[in-house]
């Protein structure tokens, strides 16, 4: 894989690890597993039954936590930096092209960023959904950011520039909904 190619699949994956930490590992581990994904020396631990398994498990009972009021936001705190970390390996685990020390310092400071960016939006998306809603509608946010993060990384998966494009949105929307919550409200 071409290696810019490959850092977008790496950011695309860190991306959805923002959303949901377990989706794209166990996503990414059943398309290495069928030969869709190349995975970098080191990480073909990624495909064992046992990780796959260990993956499906945390899967499951991450996106089922997070449909309980409350528990979402206490899951949280535990989710923010486990999504760097998991942003961290799935980056370094699809980069290719590269001296070991700039993939891992690339996987650490973009894919760790990068997941742990999309993260802390969701956690600030969660806070507006309790502060609007008393936390009715976080069933509501927590399916959509599990719809985000399978259909982030098989965008990745499959359109690796795409997904970065998609990224790049993200980050923006972000960004607009972060200044919007910061000004002032103008009195009429």
């Amino acid at each position: 894989m071409e290696t810019g190619l490959s850092v977008a699949l790496g950011l695309g994956l860190a991306a959805a690890c923002g959303f949901r930490i377990f989706v794209p590992l166990l996503l990414m581990s059943l398309a290495a597993r069928a030969g869709a994904l190349e995975l970098t020396g080191g990480f073909a631990w990624v495909t064992t039954t046992p990780a796959l398994v260990a993956f499906g498990v945390a899967t499951a009972l991450e996106i089922g936590a997070y449909f309980i009021p409350w528990v979402d936001n206490l899951l949280d705190s535990v989710a923010t930096p486990a999504a760097v970390v998991a942003g961290i390996v799935v980056s370094a685990s699809v980069v290719t092209g590269m001296e070991p020390w700039l993939k891992w310092s690339l996987a650490v400071i973009a894919g760790g960023g990068v997941a742990a960016t999309v993260q802390l939006g969701t956690v600030g998306v969660r806070q507006a959904s309790v502060l609007g809603t008393g936390g009715l509608a976080n069933p509501l946010v927590s399916g959509l950011e599990a719809a985000g993060s399978a259909g982030l990384t098989f965008l990745a998966l499959a359109f690796p520039a795409l997904a970065l494009a998609v990224v790049a949105l993200l980050f923006v929307a972000l960004w607009r909904f972060v200044r919007g919550r910061r000004r002032p409200a103008v009195a009429p």
